[in-house]
């Protein structure tokens, strides 16, 4: 299921995949100081947060669109492609551009003493373009943490963004709400402004002791409230804007973009209520509460692969009024597997456990027992080789989550089938 051979894109990257994920800022530092620190020609928003980071970049790119501005787009994981990770005035990067790019870099690595890793081979060629194409502005996302990301070496942005906090890659960012929430305010700097989502009690604590060492100044959105007369409007700080995104936590990340926007209009920038309500009107973000068809009936996904995400998830299904949902799960080995799996059962509910293709899944059997000991009630569990095979015996009610690169494979099977792909 999917799509099986290479691209020359893929081969291009595959070299740097054997380095790692890796935290540090010298190795990028040096890269792009090789390549004429195109960063520091790029106009920048920062985002960083445990979910809702895409969300926040999607508005944002599409609102500044509608403003007139050209704008730059850096998100990761991509769905179906890497050119989707980098994007300029909407259009994700053209492949055989994205390679000349990738020559570029690696033409410039005798000069320096670090082979880059994947993520910072993909995040020196964002920069690289966005410089080439002479961006207005350039929406940014945090591939991991913050503080140590490569693409924190950055001139100070226009306004840095943390979405939430949230337990995930503790592993590598700290065993504590307080340090994952110390590593993403890392992306703060002295007096830009800033802009925070709702977090626990404990990161607040680390992020507002951050924000008063830089003296910046902050802004706290609470979530945006539904627009009683108008169905599919939100509002937020005196603004009513539509919103095409499904699930209640997006009142929380337009909220946050909404704030952010105007914390760009402070300072000058040109971003009218008019292209406020087109740009969130024309946003779209996929793989997030998309609903599909699957051989003729509905399907929902989402990426769901935290407790928090999952938690939305749950409640969105709950609005919906499923009651014996049938979840296709795929999890990565290193998430919360007992938190995702809490928030998502309730008695009666059917499990099908699938592996996440190409990636370090999670053992099915081990999430099979976790399941009964998060739900002794489930109505059902079983074991699938391939989230195909899973899809076919699902029926209706039936929600794909545990991991974006699993909604990938979906995506890519669907639209290998030519088959019909609809968001509500």
């Amino acid at each position: 299921m999917g799509l099986a051979v290479a691209d020359p894109l893929t081969a291009a990257l595959r070299p740097y995949a054997r380095f790692g994920v890796r935290l540090g800022l010298e190795p990028i530092q040096a890269l792009l100081s090789a390549l004429g620190s195109p960063q520091f020609q790029v106009p920048l928003i920062h985002v960083a947060g445990t979910n809702g980071k895409g969300s926040v970049c999607a508005y944002l790119d599409s609102v500044l669109r509608a403003a007139g501005y050209r704008t730059g787009r850096y998100t990761s994981p991509h769905l179906l492609s890497w050119c989707e990770r980098i994007c300029v005035d909407g259009e994700p990067i053209a492949p055989e551009v994205f390679l000349t790019l990738i020559q570029q870099i690696e033409a410039v690595l005798p000069q320096v003493a670090y082979p880059p890793s994947q993520f910072e081979v993909i995040t020196a060629a964002a920069w690289l373009y966005f410089a080439q194409q002479g961006v207005d502005v350039a929406v940014m996302e945090v591939g991991l943490g913050g503080r140590l990301d490569a693409t924190n070496v950055c001139q100070p942005p226009l306004v840095s963004v943390i979405t939430s906090i949230g337990w995930d890659h503790w592993q590598r960012l700290g065993n504590s709400l307080g340090a994952i929430a110390g590593e993403k305010a890392g992306i703060l700097k002295q007096g830009v402004p800033a802009v925070i989502g709702p977090v626990p009690p404990e990161a607040k604590t680390v992020i507002a002791e951050r924000l008063a060492a830089l003296a910046c100044p902050a802004v706290w959105p609470e979530p945006a409230q539904r627009c009683v007369e108008r169905a599919g409007w939100a509002t937020w700080g005196g603004i009513e804007y539509p919103l095409p995104l499904a699930g209640e936590m997006q009142l929380v990340n337009s909220a946050i973009a909404i704030a952010t926007l105007q914390c760009l209009q402070a300072q000058g920038w040109q971003i009218s209520l008019t292209a406020i309500q087109q740009g969130m009107a024309q946003t779209r973000w996929p793989g997030r509460l998309q609903w599909l068809h699957w051989q003729g009936r509905q399907l929902l996904i989402d990426g769901a692969h935290n407790a928090p995400a999952a938690a939305y998830l749950r409640q969105y299904v709950d609005q919906l009024g499923w009651t014996e949902v049938t979840w296709v799960v795929g999890i990565l080995a290193n998430k919360d597997h007992e938190g995702i799996l809490n928030h998502l059962l309730r008695a009666g509910d059917r499990l099908w456990l699938v592996p996440v293709p190409d990636h370090a899944s999670a053992n099915l059997e081990h999430l099979k027992d976790l399941a009964y000991t998060c739900c002794p009630r489930l109505g059902e569990c079983r074991l699938f080789n391939d989230v195909a095979k899973a899809l076919d015996r699902a029926g209706d009610r039936c929600v794909v989550c545990g991991s974006l690169y699993l909604i990938a494979r979906v995506l890519g099977a669907i639209a290998s089938k030519d088959s019909q792909v609809t968001q509500r």
